[in-house]
């Protein structure tokens, strides 16, 4: 069982990473069906207002400060590694730092700043909801599951 300092940073990257991979499990089962059941322009509204109040410190906070944390992980496991849980605390920092932020910065920002690119309640901002839906969601799952992998793998260095 890792000890000290490592114990530290593990339970702080379970944390962290779950959190994260809850917000996004939230939005994989129900909130993207949800807007997805409305009317085109409604739903595009309502993504809209999503995307700009997820932009809040409490959220970023946790978002930004998991993928900092993630990436201090690396660093210290590559640099010290440690007698226990080497392996498990790469693979975790791993899978946050590339499933989670990366898919959200080369897959779900892209998606979310098009959407906000046609005026409200045009033909192009309709035409393009559906696939938005589509696409966003099936890269919002990847980091759904990449984030509960990193701190199962957080979980199981601390084991």
């Amino acid at each position: 069982m890792i000890e000290g300092p490592y114990f530290v940073l593990a339970v702080l990257g379970v944390l962290g990473t779950g959190l994260v991979a809850g917000v996004f499990c939230g939005f994989s089962t129900f909130v993207m069906r949800g807007l997805a059941s409305l009317p085109p322009a409604q739903g595009v509204a309502a993504m809209k207002a999503i995307n700009v109040t997820a932009v809040t410190p409490a959220f970023m906070l946790l978002f930004v400060g998991s993928t900092v944390l993630c990436a201090v992980i690396a660093v210290v496991t590559l640099v010290l590694w440690p007698d226990e849980g080497a392996v498990e605390l790469l693979l975790g920092s791993a899978l946050y730092l590339s499933g989670s932020f990366g898919v959200t910065m080369f897959a779900n920002v892209p998606r979310n700043n098009a959407l906000l690119k046609p005026a409200q309640g045009t033909a192009e901002a309709t035409a393009y909801w559906p696939d938005y839906v589509r696409e966003w969601t099936a890269w919002n799952h990847v980091r759904t599951v990449a984030s509960t992998a990193a701190a199962l793998a957080y979980v199981l260095a601390l084991t």
